[in-house]
């Protein structure tokens, strides 16, 4: 005869492999809610490591193989669609880079369409709070916008497609000035809702491990995106277009010679007196180009942007009951936003180098620390949701596994949100000098290119060099 005690711890042993279970299946229901993304590597990884073999095929130059070791779909289609049109254009699949990139496009305006209702309180917020950032949708800095219009802007190129070209040029600002206003938005919510929750300090003791953000203009605005666009509007004929962009450019990389030719070129042709007499005293008196000669432009891309890393910052909090605990918070960050110095080349065996014209790690890393605020309100928000949750669940169960579960559980979905456009150049450059009509040779990194000047033209060459190779394009401009 079975005596009641027995009957009764039995009864209880049934009651916590009853709860365990309802545990586990609460962990893992709570994941799913609201995650219109949620994937295994989202859930518990980060993008960094599921990137790790692409960015390191790039950098060797091997952009083929990188493309077809992309992960499927890593992180919705706006960062997929990012990734292969930049390594399609390396590899020199002009259609596939073009649909990736418009499809990115695409997906990334019906996301900033979104963002409004998201900020206040999206659905994708509700899964990421007991999860982690890699839940909530995408949304590219408007950095990554810029390049996402400028690859276009490229393949319209390349397609003898000037219009179609300028039409990027457009939209790339349009769509930049849409993510600034949205971003700063996004910075005052997370301000309130720091204020609102009390841990305003929990947030600055964060910030302070990250450099400020907006330090340097050449880390927030593109003069990569600048150039190119006033380099299409002077060919298109329309000099205001040109002369705008091409200061824009200037007040980004202001010790940029070339950039400062181009722009007295633009004023002494509108008969901009004041303008030009501005730049002379600057940069020197302007020397009018031989009509006989034409313009060779060389756009030099670089080596490959750094991949997010990430760390654990310690945080202290209060929880409900008053009692100071301690914390680990899991973050990413830049090792370094320096960028190598532009690599020279030749031009008819004549080594000649480019000027910097955009520090891509430079601006990664301004635009993670502009993100950081909200970032870091989520997760010290997200740390004390957790918290709570394991208090309140495991409350009545006296086996132990419960706190066990939701332990693991919480370390193994807490990854850092490592997501950024990760093979964009290192950095950007530009060359230009006049030269007679006929071919001439540029040479880089060994690889020998011919090119056609014609008179009162300009040739654009562009050039990506990664790990010795080189792929590079031409085409001819219209008149300077």
């Amino acid at each position: 005869m079975i005596k009641k005690p027995f009957l009764a711890l039995a009864g209880k042993r049934r009651a916590n492999s009853s709860f365990s279970k309802k545990l586990v299946a609460f962990c893992l229901g709570l994941s799913l809610v609201g995650c219109a993304n949620l994937s295994a590597q989202a859930l518990f990884s980060h993008y960094s490591a599921a990137l790790q073999q692409p960015h390191a095929l790039v950098a060797r130059g091997e952009y083929q193989q990188a493309l077809e070791q992309l992960p499927d779909s890593p992180d919705g289609e706006i960062l997929d669609g990012m990734e292969k049109g930049r390594l399609a254009l390396l590899a020199g699949d002009l259609e596939q880079s073009k649909a990736a990139l418009e499809q990115a496009e695409l997906a990334a305006k019906a996301e900033q369409d979104k963002a409004i209702i998201r900020l206040s309180k999206g659905v994708d917020q509700i899964g990421a709070l007991v999860t982690n950032d890699n839940m909530l949708t995408y949304m590219p800095p408007d950095y990554e916008l810029g390049f996402l219009h400028l690859y276009l802007m490229l393949n319209y190129l390349k397609e003898n497609n000037l219009q179609g070209a300028l039409v990027e040029a457009r939209r790339a600002n349009q769509v930049q000035e849409r993510a600034k206003r949205l971003r700063d938005s996004e910075l005052q919510n997370a301000s309130n809702t720091a204020t609102q929750n009390g841990i305003d300090d929990n947030v600055g003791a964060v910030l302070a491990k990250y450099p400020p953000a907006g330090k340097l203009l050449g880390s927030v605005q593109n003069g990569y995106l600048f150039y190119l666009s006033a380099l299409l509007y002077e060919a298109e004929g329309n000099l205001n277009g040109a002369f705008i962009d091409y200061n824009r450019a200037l007040a980004v990389e202001p010790d940029n010679a070339y950039i400062a030719d181009a722009a007295m070129r633009v004023a002494f042709r509108q008969g901009r007196r004041d303008e030009l007499r501005l730049l002379e005293k600057k940069y020197g008196q302007y020397q009018r180009p031989d009509r006989s000669k034409g313009q060779l432009v060389v756009l030099n891309e670089q080596g490959v942007v750094n991949a997010r890393d990430f760390w654990r910052l310690p945080l202290w909090l209060s929880d409900s009951r008053g009692y100071l605990e301690a914390h680990t918070v899991s973050l990413p960050y830049y090792r370094s936003y320096t960028a190598a110095p532009q690599k020279s080349f030749s031009v008819d065996g004549q080594t000649v180098k480019p000027v910097q014209l955009a520090n891509v790690n430079g601006m990664a890393q301004n635009a993670l620390s502009e993100a950081m605020p909200a970032m870091a309100v989520r997760q010290i928000l997200r740390v004390v949701a957790k918290n709570e949750m394991r208090k309140s669940l495991t409350e009545k169960d006296d086996s132990g596994i419960g706190n066990l579960v939701v332990n693991i559980f919480n370390v193994l979905s807490e990854q850092p949100d490592t997501r950024s456009w990760q093979t964009l150049p290192e950095s950007t450059g530009v060359y230009s000098g006049f030269y007679s009509s006929g071919q001439h040779t540029v040479n880089a990194d060994g690889q020998s290119i011919n090119v056609t000047i014609e008179s009162g033209k300009t040739t654009l060459v562009w050039l990506s060099r990664q790990g010795g190779h080189v792929v590079h394009w031409q085409g001819i401009l219209g008149g300077i």
